[in-house]
């Protein structure tokens, strides 16, 4: 080998060995441990979250705040309940919790919830389900500061599940009420109560629903309720009852009420009442003892595509007015049974709670302006909302009817509609005279999961019209039927005990 070539070759050599002491100087740290210090070892990487925008420090200081400013504001309610000679259990208290949580009986039983003070002076807002059945003077509430207190119960509403309650005391910390309209599923809210004997407990989560109905935990003596909650993941428990549900920005927008479970325990669904409608009712509490509620008077049910499509409606929208309370709001206003409620005061209707829920927060005496879908038509109608009216139905007695016995021996004519599975048989002058009708077809039988069956009707069930015509007999009701093809939707009025309704079928 040349000398030119050992020059060049030691010359490689020396520049591989310069540049592999450059490589690991300025990497060091991030080469194999082997090759560096182990006191330089940098252990895991910076968050990538930070850098797609999301700033946790400030999510976490915002729940942190928020606890901070409402926590001293809820309080801890403790009840002893009158005796109820009536069998109780968690049966009868499927959704609920608070002082029904557990049997009841002869005995006094002592229970407890939670409850948020909205006014310095002692006013504090809970749920009727709480203190509705407490004992006189047996009402105790515990601060935030541990101070107990006698409360007096200052009035109740069965029909929103709240109550108000007031202390003596002065200078209470207040909790700040939002607005429960502007919520979107999706907001993180927490729930803060007392669940479980824990004082004082937080617990966040997001709003997984709103507008939930159809739950069936609100009933008043004459069975009518006003389902418009708010549903959570927040958790939620026994003694949550009655307690805030508090949005990011430390705003009262729900009172926590109700539980979805079948072991008595948080399973992932809450619900609270919107804080919009407890405000109405509070004042009403406050100021009169009472809630005085404005009614339109009408039985109301949801629209859906078939009913829409029987009436010539574009999508199912609105809330179909199923029948009228006699003298009351609605008729003296022109309203008719089949008339489609779209809007109230310019605010859109979808479901018939959402209109419960905004008609609840007027009194006997407001107007409010109805936009009403009638005839393939829109129209306006102002209603001067009254208060509710009970009307007292009386069975009248038949029994000494002589012409009955001949009637019942009568075989009365009959209609097979196997497509729409259900099968419709004539009135006798009897039948019609008990059920305080002129005409009509009863359904005799119903097909279970059949088209009829799916649309709602049942065996006992009297149609009275069909495509907005009279129906005297099954002819009249085959004459409609052969009127239409297959995919057309016919409107039914139909009389039930629970009165009349509208029920929309579609020819398969």
């Amino acid at each position: 080998m040349s000398n030119k070539s050992i020059f060049k070759a030691v010359l490689l050599v020396f520049l591989g060995i310069v540049f592999g002491v450059v490589l690991v100087s300025n990497f060091r740290g991030v080469v194999a441990p082997g090759l560096a210090d182990e006191g330089d070892v940098k252990i895991g990487v910076p968050s990538r979250l930070m850098q797609g925008g999301v700033d946790n420090r400030s999510l976490n200081r915002a729940f942190v705040d928020v606890n901070k400013a409402v926590t001293p504001t809820v309080v801890s309610i403790n009840v002893v309940t009158k005796p109820d000679e009536k069998s109780g259990g968690m049966n009868e208290f499927f959704h609920f919790f608070g002082p029904d949580f557990g049997e009841r009986g002869e005995r006094p039983m002592q229970g407890s919830g939670s409850g948020v003070i909205i006014n310095p002076g002692g006013y504090i807002l809970t749920n009727n389900h709480v203190v509705g059945d407490a004992q006189e003077d047996q009402v105790t509430v515990i601060l935030n500061d541990s101070r107990r207190l006698k409360a007096k119960v200052i009035g109740t509403d069965p029909s929103t599940d709240l109550a108000v309650i007031k202390v003596e005391a002065k200078d209470l910390p207040t909790a700040s009420l939002g607005n429960s309209d502007e919520l979107e599923v999706g907001e993180w809210v927490v729930a803060i109560g007392n669940p479980l004997g824990l004082t004082s407990t937080v617990t966040a989560g997001i709003v997984s629903a709103i507008g939930r109905s159809q739950i069936g935990v609100i009933r008043d003596s004459g069975g009518y309720g006003i389902e418009n909650f708010i549903q959570t993941d927040a958790a939620i428990n026994p003694g949550n009852s009655g307690g805030p549900l508090v949005d990011l920005n430390g705003n009262v927008i729900g009172i926590n009420t109700a539980i979805a479970t079948t072991n008595a325990r948080y399973q992932g669904y809450g619900f609270a009442i919107p804080v919009n409608l407890a405000k109405t009712v509070v004042g009403d509490l406050i100021k009169y003892g009472e809630v005085r509620r404005g009614f339109i008077g009408v039985r109301i049910g949801g629209v859906d595509d078939v009913t829409a499509k029987s009436i010539g409606l574009d999508g199912a929208r609105g809330v179909l007015i199923q029948s009228l309370e006699p003298g009351g709001a609605g008729e003296e206003a022109g309203l008719i049974a089949g008339d489609v409620i779209l809007s109230v005061d310019g605010k859109k209707v979808n479901a018939a709670n959402e209109l419960q829920s905004l008609i609840a927060r007027k009194h006997p005496g407001d107007g409010v302006l109805l936009e009403v879908f009638r005839n393939r038509k829109v129209v306006e109608k102002r209603v001067t909302l009254k208060a509710r009216n009970t009307v007292v139905r009386t069975a009248r007695n038949n029994d000494d009817d002589p012409d009955r016995e001949k009637e019942r021996e009568k075989k009365p004519a009959t209609l097979s509609l196997k497509k729409l599975g259900m099968e419709l048989t004539e009135l006798s002058k009897a039948q019609k005279k008990d059920l305080d009708i002129d005409d009509g077809v009863m359904v005799s039988g119903v097909g279970r999961f059949s088209e009829a069956f799916d649309r709602g009707l049942r065996e006992g069930d009297v149609i009275i019209e069909a495509d907005q015509k009279p129906i005297a007999s099954v002819a009249d009701m085959q004459k409609i039927l052969d009127a239409h093809t297959s995919g057309d939707a016919i409107l039914l009025r139909v009389k039930r005990n629970s009165g009349l309704a509208f029920a929309a079928i579609e020819i398969p």
